[in-house]
């Protein structure tokens, strides 16, 4: 298949193709041969996460991330924790799930982070691999709770029959890929456009004194510094019905 894809071609899907195409048609048992010539399905949880990457389809070879369909684990059918425990290590789910939103601002689907880590739990030392981890919202039961007033109705069920990851190597910057568009940008432009009037100001004034400081500036200097798990933090929506659903994950 590589022969065929044109020079400089990556597959790097958005949040909402993965959850509204891909792994909503793994669920519905639709074009299977086509979607695993992208996404292969694989027990994740029984790979350690370099030799992932080996096990990925052919258009994500030599690129930094990969993806990967895995099925619910047959405790976790049971009402079960699943095991995401490797030979060398186990994942750690780290801040709480978030919400991933179609391009209509619409939730299509449950997005949880989590980092590897080697050794044996709780005394793990923290790798830079990560992963996302997607669970599409069943599309019937969210448009029947959005039309009822029913407290219990509005919860979105979620279907975790298989789950979509996508594994990568954490570099320590912020990834357009993990935010909402255009959220944190805007953010650090805001920042510097403050920190430049800012400046000015002290240049006309011919020196910079040290009693004019913007009360907190030394914030907005810092703007740049803000690592990912930071950002993704200001991506969670402080929502009741959020962590209603989170009952559903529990603490998984």
């Amino acid at each position: 298949m590589q022969a065929e894809l044109p020079v400089g071609f990556r597959f790097y899907p958005t949040e909402e193709e993965l959850v509204s195409f891909y792994l909503h048609n793994k669920l519905q048992g639709n074009i299977e041969d086509q979607l695993h010539r992208v996404i292969p399905c694989i027990n994740i949880y029984d790979v350690e996460p370099w030799h992932l990457p080996r096990l990925s389809a052919e258009v994500c070879k030599g690129s930094t991330d990969w993806f990967f369909f895995t099925p619910r684990q047959e405790r976790e059918a049971k009402g079960g924790r699943p095991s995401r425990t490797t030979a060398t290590g186990y994942w750690k789910a780290t801040g709480s799930p978030g919400w991933v939103f179609s391009s209509n601002n619409r939730v299509i689907g449950v997005r949880k982070s989590m980092v590897f880590y080697q050794g044996k739990a709780p005394h793990g030392k923290k790798t830079k691999w990560k992963m996302n981890d997607y669970i599409a919202i069943d599309e019937a039961s969210s448009s029947s709770s959005s039309s009822s007033s029913s407290p219990t109705a509005a919860i979105p069920k979620l279907r975790q029959e298989f789950r979509l990851c996508r594994l990568y190597v954490g570099s320590g910057s912020a990834r357009a890929f993990d935010r909402r568009p255009s959220e944190a940008p805007m953010m650090r432009m805001m920042a510097e456009d403050q920190q430049n009037i800012h400046d000015a100001r002290n240049q006309e004034e011919g020196a910079r004194d040290p009693s004019t400081e913007i009360e907190g500036g030394e914030n907005l200097e810092s703007a740049n510094d803000i690592q990912e798990d930071d950002w993704e933090q200001l991506n969670w929506v402080e929502d009741p019905e959020f962590f209603l659903l989170c009952n559903q994950l529990g603490s998984n």
